[in-house]
């Protein structure tokens, strides 16, 4: 069965850190490229970093120098380090695996809530 199950979101006040994970199976992780989307409330889902399967990395403007995506493909691990965490942080964090000719696999959501 291919699952993705994300964890670490929680409630953080501003200027906190967060630190979520993306755990894989059901598929060679290796081979897909992997991706954190948000979903603000009321707003639609929008991609926050990217990391590619030869390790580059890519980031939306409004996250540069806060987050950092990662992956172990060891583990079949993805991870997303949040930092100086904002209120306009607050969203359902997606984990994304994509690869061409696949179907686009998602997880089920980690709620981050930033407020005092």
């Amino acid at each position: 069965q291919v699952l993705l199950v994300e964890s670490g979101g929680d409630l953080v006040q501003p200027g906190g850190s967060l630190r979520l994970s993306c755990v894989a199976s059901g598929i060679d992780f290796g081979i897909y490229h992997m991706a954190w989307y948000r979903q603000p409330p009321g707003q639609r889902r929008v991609v926050v970093a990217r990391i590619f399967t030869d390790g580059a990395t890519s980031y939306a403007d409004s996250v540069k120098g806060r987050f950092t995506i990662s992956r172990d493909n060891a583990k079949n691990t993805t991870n997303l380090q949040l930092n100086d965490l904002k209120p306009e942080d607050t969203a359902v964090y997606y984990c994304n695996a994509n690869r061409i000719f696949s179907p686009t696999l998602w997880g089920q959501g980690t709620q981050v809530t930033v407020s005092d």
